[in-house]
């Protein structure tokens, strides 16, 4: 009878008490052992006060009720869905919200709404894919900064391809140790556009110099990120960057002349085909004919051959102790493999040629640093 009186009595009663009956009656549903006749009229002047015309009202009932896992869901679904100022601490904190409810919520709410959801203490790879793929940027970026939020490697990617050109939430991804190396990689493509872009670098280059720098920067860039891999890891990069086209020939030569073999195979096994036992048999004890063949199958130039056998034969000879050889020294031997050259008798192959110049010139400027830095040290 209670509660019948109660909803009589709710009908006439001002904004002000109806919003103290409603945390009063909210509490009550909580700690109070009612019977099954009470907790059905409880809870119909539960869902009677969630349709309040009252905003006030409805965010007394949805501050007690947001915590709780026993409250009505009903009550919840209705308050989730209210106006932000009534649905913020349900969005935030209620356990009775279900994951294809939040993602409805994410598909379906302004920025606000967003932003209340991703500040949950944990949160789904589900919901975190949605808020990836439809997530403004502040609420991706509140995303990245939830240590509570389990982030799938697609979604990683989605965040990356949508902002990879927002500074703030590239620094965010790049800081953020979950992830994948072919997102990072997909940041350093974007990094290095956003470079070529900048008024000081299109003020002291021509387009083509300052796309040649940044690719480089690039090219170096990625071969930093492949060096800190585990192994397990390494053939999904080469995957990635073999399908966006970064697999170049210019990249396999720069990671092959710097001594990154294990790259070096991984790019041979998506390139070739082969199993990557193959590809390791051949590479550690393969005769030059057998490597030759192998990198035909790879889609590589012949007359790229010559540099890449003899640095790989150089770098054997590192492996067991027979040559005392850094990048430097690797470098110099394949530009020699290349060919004499002299005024009267340029280069066989001039782009190779001038490719290896670059980066024997860029191994040398690397050593001379490195010796400075010991130098200092010592």
């Amino acid at each position: 009878m209670i509660f019948s009186h109660f909803l009589r009595w709710v009908d006439e009663a001002p904004a002000a008490k109806r919003r103290h009956a409603a945390s009063a009656l909210a509490r009550a549903w909580l700690r109070s052992e009612l019977d099954p006749a009470e907790r059905i009229a409880a809870e119909a002047a539960l869902i009677r006060l969630a349709d309040d015309p009252s905003p006030k009202v409805r965010a007394a009932l949805a501050e007690v009720l947001s915590l709780s896992a026993h409250a009505p869901a009903q009550v919840i679904a209705m308050l989730a869905a209210d106006q932000i100022e009534v649905a913020a601490c349900v969005l935030a904190r209620s356990p009775l919200l279900s994951d294809p409810e939040l993602v409805d919520r994410v598909a379906l709410g302004d920025d606000a709404v967003q932003q209340f959801i991703v500040s949950r203490p944990t949160l789904s790879r589900q919901v975190s894919a949605a808020l990836a793929e439809v997530g403004g940027p502040s609420a991706c970026l509140a995303l990245l900064n939830n240590r509570g939020a389990r982030i799938a490697d697609v979604s990683f990617r989605r965040l990356a391809e949508r902002f990879g050109q927002d500074a703030e939430l590239r620094g965010a991804m790049l800081r953020d140790p979950r992830l994948p190396a072919q997102c990072r990689h997909i940041l350093l493509r974007k990094l290095s556009n956003a470079l070529q872009a900048m008024d000081i670098v299109t003020a002291c280059f021509d387009s083509d110099r300052a796309a040649a720098i940044t690719e480089e920067a690039c090219l170096c860039a990625t071969l930093n990120l492949a060096d800190g891999l585990p192994a397990d890891e390494l053939p999904a990069l080469v995957e990635h960057l073999r399908l966006s086209g970064a697999l170049t020939t210019a990249l396999v030569i720069r990671a092959v002349a710097f001594g990154k073999v294990d790259m070096f195979a991984a790019a041979l096994v998506a390139l070739s085909g082969h199993s990557a036992a193959q590809v390791r048999g051949v590479l550690v004890n393969g005769r030059a004919s057998l490597v030759a063949t192998l990198l035909r199958a790879a889609g590589i130039a012949d007359t790229v051959h010559p540099p890449l056998i003899a640095a790989l034969h150089a770098w054997r000879d590192v492996a067991v102790g027979r040559l005392a050889a850094g990048p430097r020294d690797v470098s110099r031997i394949m530009l020699d493999a290349v060919g004499p050259a002299s005024d009267a008798m340029p280069y066989a192959n001039d782009d190779l040629a001038a490719l290896l110049r670059t980066i024997h010139v860029e191994a040398v400027r690397e050593e001379a640093q490195e010796r400075a830095l010991e130098i200092a040290a010592a």
